[in-house]
């Protein structure tokens, strides 16, 4: 039953995520913006001006106040993920939370027993989800056109793509790492998903340092601090093995000397048939009276798009309290794969996932 009144949303964080998430709830009637906010005040007027926004609070503090305010949408950088959506989830408020999570394993297991407590509504947008190729592929898994899905390779990898040197994002005690953390929780979520959510159990990892630290790679997403330092990887690769048997294969990069940035990409292998995303491409094999039997997937003319999808799917599970697909547990799940990584990177050895939280 729906009560016919959108949902009144504020926006914690005022750079290019939160502007985005503004620019998509405008296009959705369910939704209503109507308050702002950022550390940087001046960013926060100016988008509230830009998107016909009421009210600009000066704290996230007096915006989760207002009691006036249903949910909120959290685009902070990664240190301040944690602290806010608790702070959120108690103030009684539902939350989209920009990913990663949490900036560690420790954080995120806030962040699940906060959900828990407050019985409110968490969701990481993970667009990749909503995308049309990714939905299409997920629709034949689930009818079993590929049988059983035995391994998947999954990756993102940018030849010059460091993102703001310096600043918070390559800086771990406030991104939580580089590129794994930042383009492969996107190819994580989607290849887990898209499998049918088996559980992972152990993981082995490597990352490498090879262009950051000597200020090569650089991408322009972000303008640079020289002042600032880099102590993050700009390569990640690792194997994920899951509880029915499979496997995935994962390499992401911010810098690494390849021929040219590749799309994000997610191959499936299964007993029936198989199934490739790369970018705006997808294609699903097959083989019927032993000939090859491909299809390829288009994404419609008028899509409306992933993000817009995701944010309907938000609202609506606001409405019917129904959990997100992309629950509390899945950035769990994520932030958990996440640690082993970087763990599995240090100490040379495979790490078995401990899930304390169920």
């Amino acid at each position: 039953m729906t009560t016919g009144k959108p949902t009144r949303i504020g926006i914690i964080g005022s750079g290019n995520i939160g502007n985005v998430h503004m620019e998509v709830l405008k296009q959705v009637p369910e939704a209503q913006i109507t308050a702002v906010t950022d550390a940087y005040l001046p960013l926060a007027e100016a988008r509230a001006k830009e998107h016909d926004i009421e009210r600009v609070y000066d704290s996230t503090e007096k915006l989760l106040a207002d009691p006036s305010i249903d949910a909120v949408v959290i685009a902070v950088s990664n240190e301040w993920h944690a602290p806010i959506a608790v702070q959120a989830l108690e103030a009684g408020k539902h939350v989209m939370l920009e990913k990663p999570m949490a900036l560690n394993l420790a954080s995120a297991k806030q962040i699940v027993e906060a959900e828990r407590k407050a019985g409110k509504i968490l969701m990481i947008p993970h667009q990749l989800r909503w995308d049309a190729l990714s939905m299409a592929v997920k629709q034949q898994a689930e009818k079993g056109a590929l049988g059983h899905i035995y391994h998947a390779k999954a990756g993102w990898l940018r030849r010059k793509g460091i993102p703001g040197w310096g600043t918070w994002f390559t800086q771990m005690d406030k991104s939580g790492g580089g590129p794994l953390i930042d383009l492969g929780v996107h190819m994580l979520d989607l290849s887990l998903y898209l499998m049918g959510n088996p559980k992972p159990v152990s993981v082995y990892g490597a990352t490498y340092a090879e262009f950051g630290p000597r200020k090569k790679g650089i991408g322009s997403w972000g303008a640079p601090n020289w002042a600032g330092h880099y102590d993050v990887e700009d390569l990640a690769t690792a194997l994920i093995k899951l509880d029915n048997g499979a496997t995935l294969s994962l390499d992401v990069s911010w810098a690494a000397l390849i021929e040219t940035d590749s799309q994000p990409y997610v191959q499936l292998l299964g007993s029936e048939g198989g199934a490739s995303i790369r970018g705006t491409k997808g294609k699903l094999f097959a083989e019927m009276f032993d000939r090859e039997a491909d299809i390829d997937l288009t994404v419609p003319e008028f899509d409306e798009g992933p993000r817009v999808r995701m944010a309907r799917h938000f609202l609506s599970c606001i409405e019917s309290g129904l959990p997100p697909i992309t629950s509390v547990m899945t950035g769990y799940t994520n932030n958990l794969i996440l640690d082993a990584i970087y763990r599995s990177s240090q100490t040379g050895n495979e790490v078995k996932l401990d899930w304390d939280i169920e």
